[in-house]
C-alpha cells in the first residue's frame, strides 16, 4: 500500500481500544516453585479477575483457581503479594472477602483460614518448621485507623482459631521473612508520616521454642534511610536494598560498603507487597536487577568476592524478579521497546531467556511501535528526565510543514516511574499521530534519593513546572504544535495535570483520569496508607492548610482556561467524584468545552474492559473534536458541553 497523507492524530490504527480488552492481560506477582512458573493475570474480559495462572515446562499453562475465585488483596490499598505456592497447595486472599485461603491447585472448593471480619492480609510466608503461615494483617475492627501486625496462622487449627501476633505497634509492617532454617525472622516497619521510601527498618528476631520472636532489634534503616526486600541467602545470610548511600545498593548485614557501589537503583518505590529485584541464584551468587538512567538492566553479584557481571538482555524494564535455588533458574516480568510486558523464565546456566506468557496474544507489526527515546530538559536550574515518541505509522505521513500534537504523561503516585517499555496506552497514541512526552519529573524514582527528594514540600509546583518545560522543550526542537500541547494523567499523575491546567497556560487542554483536585480532603479523608503521605509532599496537615488551599485546583477553579475531559469511577474512595464534579460544573459556568464520563463500578483506578475501551476512545474523540481533526472511525460519541 501506499503511504497516505494525512493530518496528525487522524491516522488509522490497528492498535485499538479492543486490543487492550481482548486478548490483553495485566500480569503481576511472578513466582518460580519446584520448577513450575506462577502469576496473576488481570483480566479486562472478565470485568478485571485476577486468576492464578501455572505453567509447567511439560503440561503447560492452566488456571490454578477456579471460577469465579478471583485473587487480590486489598491491604494498604494497592495489596500485592496476595498468593503462595506450596508443592500443590495455593494461599491467598479472596478479592470478594479478603479472607485467606488453602487451595489445592486442581479442586473447586478452597478452605477458609482465617475468620471473618473487616481484615485485609498479605505478604504471605510459610513457617514450615510450626506448620503455620506468616503474614501481615490489617484490622479495621476497632476506631481510627487501622492496626497492622504481622500474625503467624496455625495451620491446623480451624478458621475462628486465634492467630498469634508476633509483631505489633509499628504503623506498617512489611516483609516477614524467615531464615532457611526457621530460627529467625526479620520484617520492615515504619511510621507515620513515613512513606516506605522515607524511612523504614530492618528488625531481626530471634523465634524461641514456642514459635514466639524474641531479642527483636533493628539492624538497619532509620528516619532518612529506605530499606527495600530483606532477604536470606540459601546460607542463612541476610542481605538488603538500602538507599543511604543517595542510591538504592544492595547490602549484606554487618557490612557498611554494598556489594556493588553503583549510581543506580536496585529498588523500586514500595507501593505494593512482595516487590522483588533480586534473588539467589545459589548460595555465593544473586541475580539482580537494576535501574540506570530510566532503563532497567540485569546482572549476577559474587557475595564472595564482590565481582559483578552485566548480562546482555533484550528488555528495559524488568520487575518482579524471583529465583529458585539451586539451578532452577529465575522468573521475571520483562518488557522490551518493542516487547509487550511477559512472564520471561531465566536458565542462568546457558544464558537464555523463554517467554512463558504475554501480556498480550496480539500479533502487530513491530514498524507501528514508536520507540522510547530517553530525554533530558531543563527546567529552570533543574535537569528533568523523561521519554519521547514520536508519531509511528508506516502507512501514514502528515502535510509538509505540520507539527504532531503533543500529549504529556504525567504518570502516578506521584513517587513512581515512567517506563520505557511497549505501553499500549502509548502506541495507542503515536500509531494515531500524536507525539507523547512521558515525563519523569522532580519527585520520581529511579535517579536516587535526591532526586526523589525534590518534590519534599514541592508537590504542585516543580512537578508542575517540570511538565510544562518538557512540552516546551519539544516545541523548541520543532517536535510538536504549539497550538495542541495536551497533557492526561491518573489519580496522583491526574493532581498535576489539573494543576497544570489551573497555574500555567502551557496546555491547550487535557484529560483527567480520577485525578485529585482538592488536597484537603485527600490530607483529610485518605486510606490509612497515604494518610500522611502529603506532611512530606506540601506540609504538616493541619498545620499547613493555608498551602493546601493554595496548591488545591478546585479552589481556584475560575483560573481554568481550557476544555478538559474527566473520566471517573463512582466508587471511588480516594478520589471521591464530587472533586470531578465540582471542576465539571466550574468549566460548564465559564462557558468552556467540558466533559465528564462517569463508570457506576469503578473504583480507583479501571479494572473492566468497556471503562478502558471508554476510557481511550472517549479521550480520542474529545481531542478530535476540539481540534478538529477527523477520525477514521467514529467515537463512542461522548457529549461535550459548551462546545459549539
Amino acid at each position: 500500500m501506499s503511504v497516505q497523507t494525512a493530518p496528525y492524530g487522524s491516522w488509522k490504527s490497528a492498535i485499538d481500544a479492543d486490543l487492550l480488552v481482548q486478548g490483553s492481560v495485566r500480569l503481576s506477582e511472578a513466582a518460580l516453585v519446584d520448577g513450575r512458573y506462577y502469576w496473576l493475570e488481570s483480566r479486562p474480559a472478565e470485568k478485571g479477575r485476577s486468576v492464578l495462572v501455572q505453567h509447567c515446562p511439560q503440561q503447560g499453562r492452566r488456571d490454578a483457581i477456579p471460577a469465579p475465585l478471583s485473587i487480590r488483596s486489598k491491604a494498604h490499598e494497592y495489596g500485592g503479594a496476595s498468593y503462595l505456592v506450596d508443592g500443590d497447595h495455593v494461599y491467598f486472599a479472596l478479592a470478594e472477602d479478603q479472607r485467606l485461603y488453602r487451595l489445592e491447585i486442581g479442586s473447586q472448593v478452597p478452605e477458609p483460614l482465617t475468620a471473618e471480619g473487616p481484615y485485609r492480609y498479605a505478604d504471605l510466608q510459610l513457617d514450615r518448621k510450626r506448620g503455620r503461615l506468616l503474614c501481615v494483617q490489617e484490622d479495621f475492627s476497632g476506631e481510627g485507623e487501622a492496626r497492622a501486625r504481622i500474625l503467624a496462622i496455625d495451620l491446623r487449627s480451624g478458621a475462628d482459631a486465634e492467630p498469634e501476633v508476633l509483631a505489633e505497634g509499628a504503623d506498617f509492617y512489611s516483609n516477614p521473612t524467615l531464615d532457611p532454617a526457621g530460627d529467625r525472622l526479620c520484617f520492615l516497619r515504619w511510621q507515620h508520616p513515613n512513606m516506605p521510601w522515607d524511612g523504614t527498618e530492618l528488625c531481626l528476631a530471634e523465634i524461641d521454642p514456642d514459635g514466639s520472636p524474641v531479642d527483636m532489634r533493628v539492624v538497619a534503616g532509620g528516619d532518612g534511610e529506605s530499606v527495600f526486600q530483606p532477604q536470606w541467602s540459601p546460607g542463612g545470610e541476610l542481605f538488603y536494598v538500602s538507599d543511604r548511600s543517595n542510591w538504592w545498593n544492595i547490602y549484606r548485614l554487618g557490612e557498611d560498603e554494598p556489594l556493588w557501589r553503583k549510581k543506580a537503583e536496585f529498588a523500586t518505590p514500595q507501593w505494593v507487597f512482595g516487590m522483588s529485584t533480586y534473588g539467589f541464584l545459589s548460595d555465593g551468587e544473586i541475580l539482580c536487577t537494576y535501574t540506570c538512567e530510566g532503563r532497567w538492566h540485569l546482572a549476577t553479584i559474587d557475595t564472595r568476592d564482590r565481582s559483578h557481571k552485566v548480562i546482555e538482555q533484550p528488555y528495559c524494564a524488568i520487575e518482579s524478579l524471583r529465583c529458585e535455588s539451586p539451578d532452577r533458574g529465575a522468573v521475571m516480568i520483562a518488557a522490551g521497546s518493542s516487547r509487550f510486558p511477559a512472564v520471561v523464565g531465566f536458565d542462568h546456566r546457558t544464558g537464555e531467556f523463554t517467554t512463558i506468557a504475554s501480556s498480550n496474544s496480539n500479533a502487530l507489526p513491530e514498524e507501528l511501535f514508536s520507540r522510547a527515546q530517553a530525554i533530558e530538559f531543563p527546567a529552570g536550574e533543574r535537569h528533568v528526565h523523561g521519554f519521547y515518541y514520536s508519531p509511528e505509522n508506516p502507512d501514514f505521513e502528515a502535510p509538509e510543514g505540520d507539527r504532531p500534537p503533543l500529549i504529556v504523561f504525567s504518570h502516578g503516585g506521584p513517587t513512581g516511574a515512567a517506563s520505557a517499555g511497549l505501553n499500549l496506552k502509548i502506541q495507542y497514541w503515536t500509531s494515531r499521530g500524536f507525539a507523547i512526552l512521558d515525563v519523569n519529573y522532580s519527585g520520581s524514582t529511579g535517579y536516587g534519593r535526591d532526586y526523589r527528594e525534590r518534590l519534599k514540600g514541592n508537590w504542585g509546583v516543580v512537578d508542575v513546572e517540570d511538565v510544562c518545560a518538557g512540552a516546551e522543550y519539544l516545541v523548541s526542537k520543532g517536535l510538536a504544535d504549539p497550538e495542541r500541547l495536551l497533557i492526561k494523567g491518573g489519580s496522583a499523575g491526574g493532581y498535576t495535570v489539573l494543576a497544570a491546567l489551573t497555574f500555567h497556560d502551557t496546555f491547550k487542554a487535557g484529560a483527567s483520569h480520577y485525578g485529585i483536585g482538592d488536597l484537603t480532603t485527600l490530607a483529610r479523608d485518605t486510606h490509612k496508607f497515604e494518610s500522611r503521605y502529603l506532611d512530606k509532599l506540601v506540609g504538616p496537615w493541619p498545620a499547613a492548610e493555608a498551602v493546601y488551599r493554595e496548591r488545591s485546583p478546585i479552589e481556584h477553579v475560575e483560573r481554568l482556561n481550557c476544555p478538559v475531559i474527566f473520566f471517573q469511577g463512582l466508587e471511588d474512595k480516594v478520589v471521591p467524584p464530587n472533586q470531578a464534579e465540582t471542576m465539571v460544573n466550574a468549566l460548564k459556568q465559564q462557558g468552556l468545552p467540558v466533559a465528564y464520563i462517569t463508570f457506576p463500578q469503578e473504583g480507583h483506578g479501571f479494572r473492566g474492559g468497556d471503562s478502558i475501551k471508554m476510557a481511550l476512545e472517549g479521550e480520542l474523540e474529545f481531542y478530535s473534536r476540539i481540534f478538529n481533526f477527523p477520525l477514521p472511525q467514529a467515537g463512542p460519541g461522548i457529549t461535550i458541553e459548551n462546545l459549539d
